[in-house]
């Protein structure tokens, strides 16, 4: 199976690369669309493509192809957002509603969790869904929604209830023109352009029963928690990418040495190390081997070497055009996101190691 869902992943980047004639950032999604990648990860398309190795896959031929980790990220973002929520959680009639659309690149889904000045911490957040009819009525905000610019379909996730003083949540399909919900712009980061972000507001937003997805009492735990997991874990696919195409710019930009030739092999063998723990992770998201918290955690901080490696090597006096400073800069800017969380994790290994719980 590995092996079908490779071939098939790089049969449609290629395609898409064709159709895309280089120039990605006229036309970021339209070619992607043409090429079927939006069926990537998804059911409907073939068992070689229904899984998270599959977005992984396609992530990393995207950043080592073009070397934009947005790019590669926003395309993951939406892959992932419906295969975790709608596809893993909606019922029979949200499912037929929604995914065929997503497959086709006609509807892009986006997932709205954090909020300004709260981030995503659950005793933060405000925006609620109050119940009213045979419906819910939202009101707060959400800041910092990858893909929301481009968005079709928001998966917001509000306060549905408040027991002994703990927030309970649920997750609702909000169509961007619903009455009430107002898309506000962000500044773009110009590091991860194409991908792009917005806030959004909740006037008195009301939506059917049938928008909450899912039936369990708090969707938090059940959906927000675990979600970010996938992403982390995904998205080291995009860092394995970025870094084959760094390898390659860093040994065109560089004096060809005996020394540099040396230091090109060994930051080569560091990226294979990076790649094969990365696909392990991810493999482990398909119910494929286990799940070790520790190649998630490994992968980042090696990644961060190979990087200031790589710097090395471009200070040696040789120009760096402005593509290889992008794609640094966006690597900087994406090892900060959800650097708390991970933070939290590593604690929690490290804490682990020699107790009676350790396996």
């Amino acid at each position: 199976m590995p092996h079908d869902s490779n071939l098939e992943v790089t049969s449609r980047i290629e395609g898409w690369w064709t159709s895309a004639k280089s120039d990605v950032m006229a036309d970021p999604f339209g070619p992607m669309a043409h090429a079927g990648l939006f069926q990537i990860g998804l059911p409907g398309a073939g068992a070689a493509l229904d899984s998270y190795r599959a977005i992984a896959a396609a992530e990393q031929a995207i950043a080592a192809r073009t070397g934009l980790l947005g790019l590669a990220s926003a395309f993951a973002a939406r892959q992932m957002t419906a295969r975790f929520f709608i596809a893993g959680f909606a019922d029979a009639g949200q499912r037929a509603a929604w995914l065929p659309r997503v497959a086709a690149g006609e509807v892009c889904a986006a997932i709205a969790i954090s909020e300004p000045g709260a981030g995503a911490h659950p005793k933060l957040l405000k925006t609620t869904a109050e119940s009213r009819g045979a419906g819910f009525v939202l009101r707060g905000g959400k800041a910092w929604v990858t893909n929301g610019p481009v968005a079709d379909l928001f998966l917001v996730l509000a306060v549905v209830a408040v027991e002994d003083g703990r927030k309970r949540y649920g997750l609702f399909m909000v169509p961007k023109d619903t009455a009430g919900l107002v898309t506000k712009p962000m500044k773009a980061l110009d590091a991860l352009l194409p991908a792009t972000h917005c806030e959004l507001e909740f006037d008195g937003c009301e939506v059917p029963g049938s928008a909450r997805l899912g039936n369990m009492p708090d969707a938090y735990p059940a959906m927000a928690l675990p979600f970010r997991d996938v992403e982390d874990t995904v998205g080291t696919a995009n860092v394995a990418g970025l870094l084959s195409w760094l390898l390659e710019k860093a040994a065109t930009h560089i004096e060809r040495s005996e020394e540099n030739a040396l230091r090109l092999g060994r930051i080569a063998g560091l990226v294979s190390l990076v790649q094969a723990a990365s696909r392990l992770a991810v493999e482990a998201l398909d119910g494929e081997g286990d799940g070790d918290p520790a190649r998630v955690i490994g992968v980042r901080l090696l990644a961060r070497d190979i990087v200031g490696e790589i710097r090395g090597l471009l200070g040696q006096g040789a120009p760096t055009d402005d593509a290889t400073a992008r794609a640094l800069a966006a690597f900087e800017m994406l090892a900060q996101v959800a650097r708390e969380p991970r933070k939290v994790r590593q604690i929690r290994l490290g804490n682990s190691i020699g107790s009676e719980n350790h396996k």
